[in-house]
């Protein structure tokens, strides 16, 4: 059996999509070792890993992009936070190595340094990547500004003529700051960001298709094994087991953007509705909110236990978030604020598994009414968690860490 080490950044949505996988291979008679935020290392250790907190310096180091003015300020910012990681969590990973004496190593595709390390270690690895892959495609819009995929020749035309401007943001962007993090542990430099994307011999994507539009050219690396959804284990509160009508469950991001305005357009819009709203705030004080008789706003409570019952669920359009509701066959309406968010809003409209609102035109009575048309969109839903289950989740990505990292057959050898 191997020693798998896993490395993730200091954000708990993209750690908890990576427990189920380490359950799995823990399961399988592998032994895991994992690097994540100080605050979750109690929960890890609980799971029997060896579990120890990243760089305190990594975590010192907030994502700021909220306070840009516009998407390209907001990718700088974003840019600059992962390069100034990039200095303490390339380190981080090499000590971690250097400790753990590991077989293969599973790396979050945030922590830019960590991914260069892993590169230059020379044993196998493996990015783990749970929001959408900015990869170019003949088959697809160019990534960032949400746009529909392309119908017929005019569409094809729009694409041709802003993929190199839409990429080109991104190139100027983010591919100098990545080259420097990989000068200074002596990679050659990257020519073009889709690269970083390339390197690992293995990328396991959590999603799948069609939620992820499908198209002809996939490197051969990428796996897409679905959202593998997981919340830690804990009882429902009370208030939670006495609401005995439908809930519409509000998220927020768990780094901070900014986004408490959502919150309150859910309290407000759906105050005189025959729902219970549950709205999570988890990167900022709660009590913030006065809630209407039929809402209750807390830091956090496991999706999973709410989505049970909930027959909307309202989000940022955060990648985790949205697809946990989607795995629940649970409709979503999507306002989304920044990052990758304005790609999952359009996602999900695509699919046809919910509706989306722009943060600029979010109001009350606006997003209530996104929120009736999302609930007659369950169908799509249900479609897409038939979807994400037959990708493998948990199971499929502990395959492909077996067969393409480990080599091992699929009987055990």
């Amino acid at each position: 059996m191997a020693r798998i080490l896993a490395y993730t950044s200091p954000a708990a949505g993209h750690l908890f999509p990576l427990t189920p996988i380490l359950d799995e291979l823990a399961g399988r008679g592998h032994q895991i070792a994992v690097r994540t935020l100080a605050a979750q290392v109690p929960l890890m250790q609980a799971h029997g890993f060896a579990a120890a907190p990243i760089s305190e310096w990594v975590e010192a180091i907030k994502l700021d992009d909220w306070r840009a003015g516009n998407t390209r300020q907001g990718l700088r910012r974003a840019v600059q936070c992962f390069c100034a990681r990039a200095e303490f969590d390339a380190p981080d990973l090499r000590q971690a190595i250097a400790d753990e004496s590991p077989d293969a190593l599973l790396v979050d595709i945030n922590s830019w340094g960590a991914l260069a390390a892993a590169e230059t270690w020379g044993g196998p690895w493996a990015a783990v990547c749970p929001y959408p892959l900015a990869m170019r495609s003949r088959d697809v819009p160019p990534f960032g500004p949400g746009l529909p995929p392309a119908v017929g020749p005019l569409g094809r035309l729009r694409d041709t003529l802003l993929r190199p401007v839409v990429l080109g943001t991104i190139e100027r962007a983010m591919r100098p700051s990545l080259n420097d993090v990989r000068g200074q542990l002596r990679l050659d430099p990257l020519e073009q960001v889709d690269d970083m994307f390339r390197r690992p011999p293995l990328v396991l994507y959590l999603t799948a298709e069609p939620f992820e539009y499908p198209r002809r050219d996939w490197p051969d690396n990428i796996e897409m094994v679905g959202p593998c959804d997981w919340d830690p284990p804990s009882e429902p509160p009370d208030w939670l087991r006495e609401i005995t009508g439908p809930i519409v469950l509000v998220t927020t991001s768990s780094e901070f953007q900014d986004d408490g305005r959502l919150v309150q357009a859910a309290l407000d819009g759906l105050a005189a509705e025959p729902v219970t709203v549950v709205a999570t705030f988890p990167a900022a004080d709660p009590a913030r909110f006065n809630p209407p008789a039929n809402a209750r706003v807390v830091r956090f409570i496991p999706h999973g236990q709410v989505l049970e019952r909930a027959v909307c669920a309202v989000t940022h359009g955060g990648m985790g978030a949205t697809q946990k509701a989607l795995a629940h066959g649970v409709p979503v309406c999507v306002v989304p604020f920044g990052r990758d968010q304005l790609e999952v809003a359009r996602r999900v409209e695509v699919a046809e598994a919910g509706t989306r609102l722009s943060s600029r035109r979010l109001r009350p009575d606006r997003l209530r009414d996104k929120v009736h048309e999302a609930i007659t969109r369950t169908p799509g839903a249900e479609r897409i968690a038939a979807a994400f289950a037959a990708a493998g989740g948990p199971s499929g990505a502990a395959d492909a860490v077996e067969t393409r990292l480990l080599r091992r057959t699929p009987d055990g050898r």
